[in-house]
This record gives C-alpha cells, sequence and structure tokens, in this order.
C-alpha cells in the first residue's frame, strides 16, 4: 500500500481537530500512547487496522526527525 501524500492531517470536521493518520479518523495520539503505555505496534496495529505499519512507522520516523531537530546542542 502506498503512503498517503501528507502522513497526517489535522481538520474540525475529524476527531474534534485531533492530528490523525491521513486517510483514518486514528488520532496520532492513540499511538504514543499505546507504546508509553508499554504496548506495541502490533497491538496497535491489530487495534486499528486501518492503519497500516508502513503508515505508523514513517510518522514515528516523522516525530524522531522532529525532535533531533529541535534538540539543544549548546552542550
Amino acid at each position: 500500500m502506498a503512503l498517503p501524500k501528507f502522513l497526517v492531517t489535522r481538520s474540525d470536521e475529524v476527531m474534534s481537530g485531533a492530528v490523525v493518520f491521513a486517510g483514518t479518523r486514528v488520532p496520532v495520539q492513540t499511538l504514543l500512547d499505546y507504546l508509553e503505555e508499554g504496548d506495541t505496534l502490533d497491538h496497535f496495529l491489530e487495534d486499528f487496522p486501518t492503519v497500516s505499519r508502513e503508515h505508523a512507522v514513517a510518522v514515528l520516523e516523522l516525530a524522531k526527525e522532529s525532535v533531533f531537530a529541535h534538540a539543544d546542542s549548546s552542550g
């Protein structure tokens, strides 16, 4: 399955404006909550079959890039 042009979207009409996986109604925060609680990516994907593994990993990579881009490099 090809990834959507945009990995995530936000609209006031979808999930009250939460950031969701593009093409779904699944909030990205839900994936982060699963991982924070110690659940596996596989468990998340089982519970939310509208999100592909490729899509979830791409969103996590985007989050990782954002963290590194905003890291303090002063010491």
